[in-house]
Protein backbone atom coordinates (compact mmCIF):
# COMPACT_ATOMS: atom_id res chain seq x y z
CA UNK A 1 0.00 0.00 0.00
CA UNK A 2 1.05 3.48 -0.44
CA UNK A 3 2.33 5.25 2.79
CA UNK A 4 2.22 8.74 2.91
CA UNK A 5 4.77 11.02 4.79
CA UNK A 6 3.95 14.95 6.49
CA UNK A 7 6.50 14.99 8.20
CA UNK A 8 8.38 17.70 5.72
CA UNK A 9 4.81 19.88 5.55
CA UNK A 10 3.65 19.63 9.08
CA UNK A 11 5.53 22.94 10.31
CA UNK A 12 3.66 24.60 7.52
CA UNK A 13 0.28 23.88 9.26
CA UNK A 14 -1.80 25.60 11.19
CA UNK A 15 -1.91 24.38 14.51
CA UNK A 16 -5.97 22.97 13.54
CA UNK A 17 -3.41 20.96 10.78
CA UNK A 18 -5.22 19.28 7.74
CA UNK A 19 -9.51 19.59 7.59
CA UNK A 20 -9.44 15.03 7.76
CA UNK A 21 -13.28 15.95 8.73
CA UNK A 22 -14.09 17.54 5.17
CA UNK A 23 -11.23 15.04 3.40
CA UNK A 24 -14.00 12.34 4.92
CA UNK A 25 -16.99 14.05 3.78
CA UNK A 26 -15.19 14.09 0.12
CA UNK A 27 -14.67 10.47 0.29
CA UNK A 28 -18.14 9.44 1.09
CA UNK A 29 -19.79 11.37 -1.61
CA UNK A 30 -17.33 9.33 -3.49
CA UNK A 31 -18.25 6.29 -2.18
CA UNK A 32 -21.71 6.64 -2.58
CA UNK A 33 -21.82 8.80 -5.64
CA UNK A 34 -23.52 11.87 -4.48
CA UNK A 35 -21.23 14.56 -5.85
CA UNK A 36 -20.52 16.30 -9.07
CA UNK A 37 -20.16 14.69 -11.86
CA UNK A 38 -20.49 11.11 -10.12
CA UNK A 39 -21.80 9.60 -13.02
CA UNK A 40 -18.33 9.68 -14.26
CA UNK A 41 -16.65 7.67 -11.35
CA UNK A 42 -17.16 4.28 -12.98
CA UNK A 43 -12.99 4.24 -13.01
CA UNK A 44 -13.53 3.00 -9.20
CA UNK A 45 -14.60 -0.45 -10.12
CA UNK A 46 -12.44 -0.88 -13.30
CA UNK A 47 -10.34 -3.28 -11.63
CA UNK A 48 -12.87 -5.17 -10.68
CA UNK A 49 -15.19 -5.00 -12.78
CA UNK A 50 -13.05 -6.06 -15.56
CA UNK A 51 -14.46 -9.71 -17.30
CA UNK A 52 -12.37 -12.44 -17.38
CA UNK A 53 -13.06 -12.69 -21.29
CA UNK A 54 -12.19 -9.10 -21.23
CA UNK A 55 -8.83 -9.35 -20.02
CA UNK A 56 -8.19 -12.52 -22.36
CA UNK A 57 -8.94 -10.77 -25.31
CA UNK A 58 -6.72 -7.66 -24.57
CA UNK A 59 -3.93 -9.86 -23.61
CA UNK A 60 -4.15 -12.48 -26.81
CA UNK A 61 -4.09 -9.48 -28.82
CA UNK A 62 -1.30 -8.05 -27.34
CA UNK A 63 0.15 -11.49 -28.07
CA UNK A 64 -0.61 -11.14 -32.01
CA UNK A 65 0.68 -8.28 -32.04
CA UNK A 66 4.18 -9.17 -30.47
CA UNK A 67 4.01 -12.40 -32.60
CA UNK A 68 3.46 -10.48 -36.30
CA UNK A 69 4.79 -7.03 -35.56
CA UNK A 70 8.30 -4.77 -34.66
CA UNK A 71 6.00 -2.02 -33.39
CA UNK A 72 2.28 -1.01 -32.41
CA UNK A 73 1.28 2.89 -33.19
CA UNK A 74 -0.86 4.02 -30.67
CA UNK A 75 -2.99 7.00 -31.34
CA UNK A 76 -4.42 8.97 -28.86
CA UNK A 77 -4.41 12.31 -26.64
CA UNK A 78 -4.52 13.39 -23.21
CA UNK A 79 -5.60 10.40 -20.86
CA UNK A 80 -5.90 8.23 -24.42
CA UNK A 81 -2.35 7.99 -24.71
CA UNK A 82 -0.55 9.61 -21.11
CA UNK A 83 -1.16 6.79 -18.52
CA UNK A 84 -0.21 3.96 -21.18
CA UNK A 85 2.91 5.71 -21.95
CA UNK A 86 3.70 6.49 -18.25
CA UNK A 87 3.70 3.07 -17.47
CA UNK A 88 5.42 1.67 -20.26
CA UNK A 89 8.35 4.02 -19.95
CA UNK A 90 8.10 3.38 -16.16
CA UNK A 91 8.34 -0.34 -16.23
CA UNK A 92 9.74 -1.06 -19.68
CA UNK A 93 12.32 1.53 -20.26
CA UNK A 94 14.46 -0.52 -22.04
CA UNK A 95 11.95 -2.96 -24.33
CA UNK A 96 12.83 -6.37 -24.30
CA UNK A 97 14.76 -8.55 -27.51
CA UNK A 98 11.08 -9.87 -28.21
CA UNK A 99 9.14 -6.29 -27.01
CA UNK A 100 7.95 -4.14 -29.80
CA UNK A 101 8.86 -0.65 -30.59
CA UNK A 102 5.92 1.79 -29.42
CA UNK A 103 5.49 4.77 -30.69
CA UNK A 104 2.83 7.29 -29.48
CA UNK A 105 1.18 10.13 -32.18
CA UNK A 106 -1.70 11.85 -32.44
CA UNK A 107 -0.64 14.03 -29.38
CA UNK A 108 0.47 17.03 -31.39
CA UNK A 109 0.20 19.16 -34.89
CA UNK A 110 3.91 18.60 -35.44
CA UNK A 111 4.96 17.68 -39.29
CA UNK A 112 8.21 17.33 -37.72
CA UNK A 113 7.31 15.12 -34.88
CA UNK A 114 5.13 13.17 -37.69
CA UNK A 115 7.90 12.52 -40.24
CA UNK A 116 10.69 12.19 -37.44
CA UNK A 117 8.37 9.13 -35.95
CA UNK A 118 7.46 7.63 -39.98
CA UNK A 119 11.15 7.55 -40.59
CA UNK A 120 11.83 5.25 -37.13
CA UNK A 121 9.29 3.17 -38.29
CA UNK A 122 10.91 2.69 -41.38
CA UNK A 123 9.16 -0.64 -43.09
CA UNK A 124 8.50 -2.39 -40.12
CA UNK A 125 6.26 -4.53 -39.65
CA UNK A 126 3.85 -2.64 -37.48
CA UNK A 127 -0.36 -2.50 -36.13
CA UNK A 128 -2.22 0.63 -35.24
CA UNK A 129 -4.22 1.01 -31.79
CA UNK A 130 -6.38 4.33 -32.37
CA UNK A 131 -8.02 5.17 -29.00
CA UNK A 132 -11.00 8.20 -29.10
CA UNK A 133 -14.27 7.92 -27.70
CA UNK A 134 -15.51 9.88 -30.23
CA UNK A 135 -13.06 10.03 -33.63
CA UNK A 136 -13.39 13.61 -33.86
CA UNK A 137 -10.28 15.15 -31.92
CA UNK A 138 -8.82 16.54 -34.32
CA UNK A 139 -4.54 15.76 -33.36
CA UNK A 140 -5.17 11.50 -33.27
CA UNK A 141 -7.93 12.14 -36.25
CA UNK A 142 -5.13 13.36 -38.24
CA UNK A 143 -2.45 10.97 -37.29
CA UNK A 144 -5.04 8.14 -37.31
CA UNK A 145 -5.80 9.30 -41.35
CA UNK A 146 -1.89 9.09 -42.10
CA UNK A 147 -1.29 5.78 -40.55
CA UNK A 148 -4.11 4.16 -41.77
CA UNK A 149 -3.12 5.40 -45.42
CA UNK A 150 0.54 3.78 -44.21
CA UNK A 151 -1.08 0.77 -43.25
CA UNK A 152 -3.26 -0.46 -46.70
CA UNK A 153 0.10 0.55 -48.93
CA UNK A 154 1.66 -2.00 -46.74
CA UNK A 155 -0.49 -4.89 -46.55
CA UNK A 156 -3.32 -3.93 -48.81
CA UNK A 157 -6.66 -6.03 -48.31
CA UNK A 158 -4.97 -7.13 -44.70
CA UNK A 159 -4.74 -3.66 -43.49
CA UNK A 160 -7.90 -3.60 -41.38
CA UNK A 161 -6.44 -6.23 -39.67
CA UNK A 162 -3.61 -4.32 -37.92
CA UNK A 163 -5.99 -1.68 -36.28
CA UNK A 164 -7.45 -2.09 -33.08
CA UNK A 165 -9.87 0.46 -32.41
CA UNK A 166 -10.87 1.52 -28.55
CA UNK A 167 -13.49 3.57 -28.44
CA UNK A 168 -17.19 4.04 -27.59
CA UNK A 169 -19.19 0.90 -27.43
CA UNK A 170 -21.95 2.02 -29.17
CA UNK A 171 -21.72 5.46 -30.94
CA UNK A 172 -19.45 7.66 -32.58
CA UNK A 173 -17.39 8.72 -35.68
CA UNK A 174 -14.85 6.27 -34.48
CA UNK A 175 -17.39 3.32 -33.52
CA UNK A 176 -19.19 3.41 -36.84
CA UNK A 177 -16.18 3.25 -38.76
CA UNK A 178 -14.87 0.35 -37.06
CA UNK A 179 -18.30 -1.29 -37.33
CA UNK A 180 -18.01 -0.74 -41.53
CA UNK A 181 -14.20 -1.83 -42.11
CA UNK A 182 -14.31 -4.53 -39.10
CA UNK A 183 -11.97 -3.86 -37.14
CA UNK A 184 -11.27 -5.63 -33.59
CA UNK A 185 -12.25 -3.03 -31.22
CA UNK A 186 -12.46 -2.46 -27.47
CA UNK A 187 -14.37 -0.16 -25.37
CA UNK A 188 -13.81 2.82 -23.43
CA UNK A 189 -16.45 2.85 -20.83
CA UNK A 190 -19.09 5.23 -20.72
CA UNK A 191 -18.56 6.29 -17.09
CA UNK A 192 -14.94 6.82 -17.11
CA UNK A 193 -13.20 9.76 -18.38
CA UNK A 194 -9.94 10.16 -19.99
CA UNK A 195 -7.59 10.88 -17.71
CA UNK A 196 -8.83 7.99 -15.36
CA UNK A 197 -8.90 5.27 -17.94
CA UNK A 198 -5.41 4.00 -17.77
CA UNK A 199 -7.04 0.77 -16.03
CA UNK A 200 -9.30 0.04 -18.87
CA UNK A 201 -8.41 -1.27 -22.57
CA UNK A 202 -7.23 2.13 -23.37
CA UNK A 203 -4.00 1.67 -21.10
CA UNK A 204 -4.05 -2.37 -20.52
CA UNK A 205 -3.68 -3.18 -24.25
CA UNK A 206 -0.68 -1.14 -24.92
CA UNK A 207 0.85 -2.06 -21.73
CA UNK A 208 0.65 -5.84 -22.89
CA UNK A 209 2.24 -5.51 -26.09
CA UNK A 210 4.68 -3.77 -24.46
CA UNK A 211 4.93 -6.94 -22.78
CA UNK A 212 3.85 -5.50 -19.26
CA UNK A 213 1.61 -8.09 -17.37
CA UNK A 214 -1.61 -6.61 -16.88
CA UNK A 215 -2.55 -9.32 -14.46
CA UNK A 216 -0.75 -8.17 -12.31
CA UNK A 217 -1.49 -4.79 -12.50
CA UNK A 218 -5.48 -5.51 -12.23
CA UNK A 219 -5.14 -7.77 -8.88
CA UNK A 220 -2.64 -5.29 -7.45
CA UNK A 221 -5.37 -2.27 -8.10
CA UNK A 222 -7.86 -4.05 -6.51
CA UNK A 223 -5.94 -4.55 -3.69
CA UNK A 224 -4.96 -0.72 -3.53
CA UNK A 225 -8.41 0.42 -3.90
CA UNK A 226 -9.62 -2.14 -1.31
CA UNK A 227 -7.19 -0.17 1.12
CA UNK A 228 -8.08 3.07 -0.30
CA UNK A 229 -11.74 2.50 1.26
CA UNK A 230 -10.88 3.01 4.41
CA UNK A 231 -12.73 5.75 6.04
CA UNK A 232 -10.54 7.10 8.53
CA UNK A 233 -7.34 10.21 8.52
CA UNK A 234 -5.34 6.96 8.61
CA UNK A 235 -6.21 6.92 5.04
CA UNK A 236 -3.04 7.89 2.92
CA UNK A 237 -5.21 9.04 0.34
CA UNK A 238 -7.19 11.49 2.85
CA UNK A 239 -4.00 12.77 4.26
CA UNK A 240 -2.26 13.66 1.04
CA UNK A 241 -5.59 15.20 0.14
CA UNK A 242 -6.34 17.25 2.90
CA UNK A 243 -2.17 18.24 3.74
CA UNK A 244 -2.43 19.63 -0.06
CA UNK A 245 -5.99 21.55 0.09
CA UNK A 246 -4.52 22.97 3.74
CA UNK A 247 -1.59 24.33 2.13
CA UNK A 248 -3.79 25.37 -0.68
CA UNK A 249 -5.29 27.65 1.47
CA UNK A 250 -2.27 29.22 2.47
CA UNK A 251 -1.46 30.33 -0.33
CA UNK A 252 1.10 27.43 -1.93
CA UNK A 253 -0.31 27.30 -5.20
CA UNK A 254 1.99 25.49 -7.24
CA UNK A 255 2.84 21.55 -6.33
CA UNK A 256 6.12 20.01 -8.16
CA UNK A 257 5.89 16.66 -8.07
CA UNK A 258 9.22 15.39 -8.26
CA UNK A 259 10.76 12.14 -8.80
CA UNK A 260 14.42 10.69 -8.42
CA UNK A 261 13.81 8.02 -11.41
CA UNK A 262 14.17 9.39 -15.00
CA UNK A 263 11.56 6.84 -16.06
CA UNK A 264 8.98 8.46 -14.05
CA UNK A 265 8.69 11.51 -16.90
CA UNK A 266 5.50 10.39 -18.18
CA UNK A 267 3.73 9.45 -14.59
CA UNK A 268 4.53 13.00 -14.06
CA UNK A 269 2.94 14.36 -16.73
CA UNK A 270 -0.09 11.81 -16.75
CA UNK A 271 -0.24 12.82 -12.88
CA UNK A 272 -0.10 16.57 -14.33
CA UNK A 273 -3.48 16.18 -16.60
CA UNK A 274 -4.99 14.31 -13.73
CA UNK A 275 -4.73 17.31 -11.17
CA UNK A 276 -4.59 20.20 -13.60
CA UNK A 277 -7.94 18.99 -15.53
CA UNK A 278 -9.68 18.09 -12.41
CA UNK A 279 -9.29 20.50 -10.31
CA UNK A 280 -8.36 24.07 -12.80
CA UNK A 281 -11.78 25.26 -13.00
CA UNK A 282 -14.38 27.87 -11.25
CA UNK A 283 -10.91 30.12 -10.64
CA UNK A 284 -9.52 27.38 -8.56
CA UNK A 285 -7.09 24.76 -8.08
CA UNK A 286 -3.61 23.97 -7.80
CA UNK A 287 -1.00 24.67 -10.78
CA UNK A 288 0.82 20.79 -11.13
CA UNK A 289 4.36 20.79 -12.25
CA UNK A 290 6.85 18.14 -12.10
CA UNK A 291 10.88 18.14 -11.85
CA UNK A 292 13.06 14.99 -12.44
CA UNK A 293 15.77 14.74 -9.51
CA UNK A 294 18.48 15.33 -9.11
CA UNK A 295 19.28 16.58 -12.89
CA UNK A 296 16.59 19.79 -12.47
CA UNK A 297 18.59 20.35 -8.88
CA UNK A 298 20.98 21.72 -11.52
CA UNK A 299 18.51 23.69 -13.17
CA UNK A 300 15.50 24.52 -11.30
CA UNK A 301 17.05 23.95 -7.82
CA UNK A 302 17.42 27.44 -7.61
CA UNK A 303 14.54 28.41 -7.87
CA UNK A 304 12.89 25.98 -5.71
CA UNK A 305 15.38 26.97 -2.50
CA UNK A 306 14.95 30.25 -2.88
CA UNK A 307 12.28 31.82 -5.40
CA UNK A 308 8.72 32.69 -4.57
CA UNK A 309 6.86 31.11 -1.62
CA UNK A 310 4.67 29.46 -3.16
CA UNK A 311 5.75 26.08 -3.64
CA UNK A 312 4.54 22.60 -2.11
CA UNK A 313 6.61 19.95 -2.98
CA UNK A 314 5.15 16.02 -2.87
CA UNK A 315 7.77 13.29 -3.79
CA UNK A 316 7.04 10.17 -5.32
CA UNK A 317 9.88 7.68 -3.63
CA UNK A 318 10.37 4.15 -4.48
CA UNK A 319 11.44 2.00 -1.45
CA UNK A 320 13.38 -0.76 -3.20
CA UNK A 321 15.51 -0.74 -6.43
CA UNK A 322 14.70 -3.40 -8.85
CA UNK A 323 18.93 -3.44 -9.49
CA UNK A 324 22.04 -2.88 -7.44
CA UNK A 325 25.13 -1.38 -8.59
CA UNK A 326 28.21 -1.06 -5.99
CA UNK A 327 30.27 1.68 -6.13
CA UNK A 328 33.80 0.49 -6.64
CA UNK A 329 36.81 1.30 -4.68
CA UNK A 330 39.64 2.88 -6.44
CA UNK A 331 43.01 2.38 -4.76
CA UNK A 332 44.38 6.07 -5.57
CA UNK A 333 41.03 7.85 -5.27
CA UNK A 334 42.22 10.11 -7.61
CA UNK A 335 38.35 11.83 -8.10
CA UNK A 336 38.17 11.80 -4.25
CA UNK A 337 35.07 9.62 -4.19
CA UNK A 338 36.49 6.51 -2.02
CA UNK A 339 33.81 8.36 0.82
CA UNK A 340 30.87 6.46 -1.02
CA UNK A 341 32.81 3.40 -2.30
CA UNK A 342 31.17 0.09 -1.21
CA UNK A 343 27.49 1.74 -1.45
CA UNK A 344 24.60 0.57 -3.78
CA UNK A 345 24.00 3.60 -5.88
CA UNK A 346 20.67 4.16 -4.92
CA UNK A 347 21.60 4.33 -1.13
CA UNK A 348 23.16 7.34 -2.30
CA UNK A 349 20.42 8.91 -4.11
CA UNK A 350 18.16 7.87 -0.97
CA UNK A 351 20.85 10.09 1.44
CA UNK A 352 20.41 12.88 -1.89
CA UNK A 353 16.61 12.83 -1.29
CA UNK A 354 17.05 12.88 2.09
CA UNK A 355 19.05 16.53 2.18
CA UNK A 356 16.99 17.46 -0.75
CA UNK A 357 13.96 17.47 1.44
CA UNK A 358 15.41 18.99 4.74
CA UNK A 359 17.03 21.88 2.28
CA UNK A 360 13.80 22.59 0.98
CA UNK A 361 11.93 22.24 4.21
CA UNK A 362 14.29 24.63 5.28
CA UNK A 363 13.97 26.93 2.63
CA UNK A 364 10.40 27.21 3.49
CA UNK A 365 8.98 24.52 1.33
CA UNK A 366 7.04 21.82 2.58
CA UNK A 367 7.56 18.75 1.03
CA UNK A 368 5.13 15.38 1.24
CA UNK A 369 6.52 12.16 0.37
CA UNK A 370 4.52 9.35 -1.80
CA UNK A 371 6.58 6.19 -0.97
CA UNK A 372 5.61 3.63 -3.30
CA UNK A 373 7.11 -0.05 -2.12
CA UNK A 374 9.19 -0.95 -5.95
CA UNK A 375 8.99 0.51 -9.57
CA UNK A 376 6.87 -2.63 -11.07
CA UNK A 377 3.31 -4.25 -11.70
CA UNK A 378 2.40 -3.89 -8.45
CA UNK A 379 3.81 -0.32 -7.46
CA UNK A 380 2.62 0.98 -10.50
CA UNK A 381 -0.98 0.12 -10.32
CA UNK A 382 -1.12 1.26 -6.10
CA UNK A 383 0.05 4.62 -7.66
CA UNK A 384 -2.30 5.06 -9.95
CA UNK A 385 -4.85 4.18 -7.90
CA UNK A 386 -3.78 6.20 -4.88
CA UNK A 387 -3.67 9.54 -7.14
CA UNK A 388 -7.19 9.64 -8.47
CA UNK A 389 -8.78 8.40 -5.50
CA UNK A 390 -6.49 11.23 -3.93
CA UNK A 391 -7.30 13.74 -7.02
CA UNK A 392 -11.03 13.14 -6.74
CA UNK A 393 -11.32 13.63 -2.57
CA UNK A 394 -9.27 16.81 -3.24
CA UNK A 395 -11.57 18.37 -6.07
CA UNK A 396 -14.86 17.73 -3.46
CA UNK A 397 -12.83 19.43 -1.10
CA UNK A 398 -11.93 22.79 -2.98
CA UNK A 399 -16.11 22.35 -4.32
CA UNK A 400 -15.47 21.75 -8.08
CA UNK A 401 -16.82 19.01 -10.05
CA UNK A 402 -13.34 16.71 -10.97
CA UNK A 403 -14.91 14.94 -13.50
CA UNK A 404 -15.50 17.47 -16.16
CA UNK A 405 -13.24 19.67 -18.20
CA UNK A 406 -15.07 22.48 -19.73
CA UNK A 407 -12.86 24.61 -20.76
CA UNK A 408 -10.98 22.43 -22.73
CA UNK A 409 -13.65 22.66 -25.53
CA UNK A 410 -13.32 26.53 -25.76
CA UNK A 411 -9.43 26.42 -27.94
CA UNK A 412 -11.43 23.27 -30.15
CA UNK A 413 -14.10 25.90 -30.94
CA UNK A 414 -11.77 28.41 -32.10
CA UNK A 415 -9.64 25.70 -34.01
CA UNK A 416 -12.29 24.49 -36.13
CA UNK A 417 -13.44 28.05 -36.73
CA UNK A 418 -9.97 28.92 -37.87
CA UNK A 419 -9.45 25.79 -39.96
CA UNK A 420 -12.64 26.49 -41.83
CA UNK A 421 -14.54 22.96 -40.50
CA UNK A 422 -17.60 22.85 -41.55
CA UNK A 423 -20.50 23.78 -39.68
CA UNK A 424 -18.36 25.89 -37.60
Amino acid sequence: MIKVDLSGAAQFFTRAGPDYALAGLAHKKLVEKSGLGSEFTGWMELPQRIKETELEEIIATAEKIRSRSKALVVVGIGGSYLGARGAIELLKPLPGKDDPQIFFVGNMLSADSLCDTLDRLGDMDFDVNVISKSGTTLEPAVSFRIFRELLEKKYGDKADEHIFATTDAHKGVLKSLADARGWETFVVPDDVGGRFSVLSAVGLLPMAVAGIDVRRVIDAAIEELNALSLQSPENPAWKYAAARQHLYAKDYDIEILACYEPSFRFMAEWWKQLYGESEGKDGKGIFPASVEYTADLHSMGQYIQSGPRKLMETVVRFSYSRRTYTFPYEAEDTDGLNYIAGRDISEVGHVAADAVRDAHVAGGVPNMIIEVPMRNEEGFAALVCFFEVACAISGYMSGVNPFDQPGVEAYKKNMFRMLGKPGT
